[in-house]
């Protein structure tokens, strides 16, 4: 019997994975290729081989390709539809299934195609078509960097993401602000990203800026999960000597009291980072008689 019921399993994966093999070869044409980006979309998290099916399959990539060129017309005006925009994210989804692989990143990476996406998170329409949009495409950049493989961090410093995340960051949906910040805390937790940041005045002044700006948004409108990705990319800056001497002078007092205490009461993982931090900030910290802090000599 239980023979049986195992033959039976392998003949119903059997039947799937011909299934996948048809939905893959029905990506080539532009007649089936709807149904089989949404069909493929659903089955990514089943398939654990399919981001190799997809990048060794003829013609496949530079179909899901065209899905992302076609609907730069629509960008700018804003004309995208829901249609338009479920339909490249349903392609932007098997491209993340493609980024995720160890198989198949560092090709994705030679081949460049995180810049395909720039594009879509260079957009600014509060539409939901283009939030959905903007968080899909960041869930590819996300899904790179959370391999924490040093060539993805080497192939984003790069290229434009720091800015973009930025922008984001200070103004897109809190579901989006969570990817962006996401992307940048993983940039940072690199010694050549946290290097790259804090090279010059200028990147780290606009990084310090927009964490500035959202500590202050939080502490209006409090989201535990983002706070805990800002908290951590504050801690990691603090790494720096040359940060951590800027962030005496401009951590906001938001950080310092207990503006988040209620927000963080049930988080000991961000209450932590916290506490280390405001120490971080504290030590080598000399002050003069008239209780002014004077630069470490």
């Amino acid at each position: 019997m239980l023979a049986t019921g195992a033959a039976v399993t392998t003949a119903l994966a059997q039947v799937d994975r011909e299934k996948i093999y048809q939905w893959i070869n029905e990506l080539s044409s532009p007649e089936t290729r709807e149904n089989a980006l949404l069909e493929l979309s659903k089955k990514r998290e089943s398939v654990p081989d399919l981001a190799p099916m997809l990048w060794h399959s003829c013609g496949t990539i530079a179909a899901l390709l065209q899905e992302i060129v076609n609907i730069y017309p629509s960008i700018n005006p804003p004309t995208l539809t829901a249609h338009q925009s479920n339909r490249v994210c349903n392609a932007l989804a098997l491209l993340q299934c493609v980024a995720s692989h160890p198989e198949t990143r560092s090709a994705f990476l030679a081949a460049h195609i995180p810049l395909f996406l720039y594009p879509f998170l260079h957009t600014v329409s509060k539409t939901r078509p283009f939030e959905y949009l903007r968080l899909t495409s960041l869930g590819v950049i996300g899904a790179l960097v959370k391999t924490d493989e040093q060539e993805v961090i080497n192939f984003l410093l790069t290229t434009e993401i720091i800015p973009l995340c930025l922008r984001i960051m200070e103004s897109g949906s809190e579901l989006s602000k969570t990817v962006a910040t996401f992307i940048l805390q993983k940039i940072l937790l690199d010694d050549t990203g946290l290097a790259y940041i804090c090279q010059t005045y200028e990147r780290f002044s606009h990084v310090a800026m927009i964490l500035g700006k959202m500590v202050l948004q939080l502490s209006k409108e409090p989201s535990a999960r983002l706070l805990k990705h800002v908290v951590r990319c504050y801690l990691r800056l603090s790494d720096n000597p040359r940060a951590r001497e800027a962030l005496r002078q401009c951590l906001p007092d938001q950080l310092k009291d207990s503006t988040f205490a209620q927000v963080l009461k049930d988080d000991t993982t961000t209450k932590r980072w916290l506490a280390q931090l405001v120490k971080n900030l504290q030590e080598g910290q000399v002050t003069d008689p008239r209780g002014i802090p004077l630069p470490p000599q």
